[in-house]
């Protein structure tokens, strides 16, 4: 579609949809929901993939100890194109594509390895507080999107377990009771009840 045609479908401007396609503009939130409504998408994942961005854009870098003041700025667009480009595709991976260079490995589990699901494993959970923050031990971030099996969903099933919402079995896996876990914890704080862990529920699982 052209811009004028985006510009039709969805109510915002030409020169708006230039800024946020360009990644020199975050695009509100409203402004995903009708790219997605006219790509024919869904847009609950790509919502979560805009509180990512949302992040980003609220973490200004010190640019004061950069030789490139631009780093900055391109890690920010690098961001906001993430999510549009998952909204032209249709698709979650490749907004996480893109993501990827920000993350700058938020994600961490530095002792454990790669994880591998292994049926009928699970783990425990020894949940501590270190700096006003809660940790189980297999992980470390507070950004990771939540869908494959992963040290991240471990980590997220030990502190719903913590918090006291049974996310059932501790393997690494983002099933059903772990998606009904993470609703019921959502509800709770507030937050719109959609069962997907972005930025604003690890910061509840953290508290």
């Amino acid at each position: 579609m052209s811009l004028s045609s985006l510009q039709s479908k969805t109510g915002y401007s030409r020169s708006s949809w230039e800024r946020y396609l360009n990644g020199r503009a975050l695009p509100p939130r409203q402004a995903v929901e009708e790219l997605a409504r006219v790509g024919g998408v869904d847009p609950t994942r790509l919502l979560v993939l805009h509180e990512v961005a949302e992040e980003a854009w609220r973490r200004e870098p010190d640019t004061s100890r950069r030789s490139d003041p631009s780093e900055s700025r391109g890690a920010r667009r690098t961001v906001v194109i993430g999510v549009l480009v998952a909204v032209v595709l249709g698709g979650l991976a490749a907004g996480l594509l893109v993501l990827a260079p920000w993350e700058n490995g938020d994600s961490g589990t530095p002792s454990r390895g790669v994880f591998t699901y292994k049926a009928g494993k699970t783990y425990p959970c020894e949940v501590k507080q270190k700096a006003g923050r809660l940790y189980a031990g297999y992980s470390t971030t507070s950004t990771a999107l939540l869908g494959g099996p992963g040290w991240d969903v471990v980590e997220a099933q030990c502190l719903l377990r913590h918090l006291g919402f049974d996310p059932g079995v501790v393997d690494g896996v983002y099933g059903p009771n772990t998606t009904q876990a993470v609703k019921h914890l959502q509800d709770k704080a507030g937050l719109p009840p959609d069962g997907l862990v972005g930025p604003r529920t690890w910061q509840v699982l953290r508290k």
